[in-house]
């Protein structure tokens, strides 16, 4: 009788007849060395040549897809920018370090069986991710029921969306968008390159790098761990102008008569102030746009000496009402 073999791993199962009056080397090469194979075996994939990558499944022999672990090398964005790893319809399951370079954040290695549900592989050189085929469908092993405590740095190269609380012990890099429906505690830096969208109560401990738009819904709290920003240092001219979509802190070094213009783009709430400086020669006045509203309905005047600085704090009521408190001549 014909040898046959087993559903998902695909190892012999001798027929009768086989090898007759003597160990099997069959069962050696068939079902033992398979075996060891799809417990421990560890199988680099290449990819970058082709938009899909069939796994090798072969019957009672060496192939890719009975492995335990796989490395997925190469590059993703030449050819095509998704790749697919097909794999075959068995259950199984794989952990996977994905070492692929990918020429742009759009660009997907995704593992699946033909045709079904797959999983997108997230890439990194020094991190295993678990996925199971049930049969049908690649999915992720990967998602924990509960909270997540990392006590290391966080490493996110693709969108994060999280709706429990997130505790991150070690700094934490986020180079896409994020958005935490749960508190957000982070006990050092945290850098945000894509746009943040935190939902609930978010607490920094350490310094925070936000290179995009923040929406914070709840409450910040900031345990020693001062906000500042830089002072945007406005070029003199005959109509002086804030631009608030750029900061809020601002100085201008007055080199004549002047007059400080409607600030662009304000939004209302928002505050800052602006440092009005003499010249070391002095004696230049400030005009200003009827935006501004100051006590009285009077219009202060700065200090004319040499090397004055005067400090203009304000606050945006409305769009067109911008309250102002003038600060002469600090020494």
């Amino acid at each position: 009788m014909a040898s046959t073999y087993t559903t998902n791993l695909r190892l012999t199962k001798q027929g009768d007849g086989d090898n007759p009056n003597s160990w099997g080397q069959v069962l050696n090469d068939g079902v033992i060395s398979l075996a060891d194979e799809a417990i421990a075996g560890y199988t680099t994939v290449s990819i970058g040549s082709a938009a899909t990558v069939n796994l090798t499944a072969n019957d009672g022999a060496d192939d890719q897809s009975r492995s335990a672990f796989l490395e997925i090398k190469g590059s993703v964005g030449g050819v095509a920018t998704s790749i697919f790893l097909v794999v075959p319809s068995n259950t199984k399951s794989y952990s996977i370090l994905n070492k692929a370079t990918y020429t742009s954040t759009s660009n997907v290695v995704m593992m699946r069986v033909a045709g079904n549900t797959g999983v997108t592989l997230g890439p990194s050189s020094t991190t295993f991710q678990h996925v199971v085929c049930d049969g049908t469908s690649v999915r992720s092993a990967n998602l924990l029921p509960n909270n997540v405590c990392i006590a290391d740095n966080l490493f996110v190269g693709n969108n994060a969306q999280i709706a429990g609380t997130v505790t991150v012990a070690g700094a934490g890099t986020f180079k896409a968008a994020v958005s935490v429906e749960g508190a957000a505690k982070f006990a050092s830096t945290v850098t945000v390159s894509g746009a943040a969208n935190f939902k609930s109560t978010v607490t920094v401990e350490g310094a925070q790098v936000n290179k995009s738009t923040i929406l914070l819904e709840g409450a910040v709290s900031l345990d020693d761990a001062p906000v500042h920003q830089t002072i945007t240092t406005i070029a003199d001219a005959a109509s002086i102008v804030m631009n608030m979509a750029t900061n809020n802190q601002f100085l201008v070094t007055l080199g004549g008569d002047r007059t400080l213009a409607a600030p662009t783009n304000l939004t209302v709430g928002q505050t800052g102030h602006i440092y009005c400086i003499q010249n070391s020669g002095g004696g230049h006045t400030l005009g200003y746009n009827s935006v501004f509203q100051f006590a009285g309905g009077s219009d202060p005047v700065v200090t004319p000496a040499g090397g004055a600085v005067n400090l203009l704090v304000f606050s945006v009521r409305a769009t067109d009402k911008v309250d102002a408190v003038m600060v002469n001549d600090l020494k």
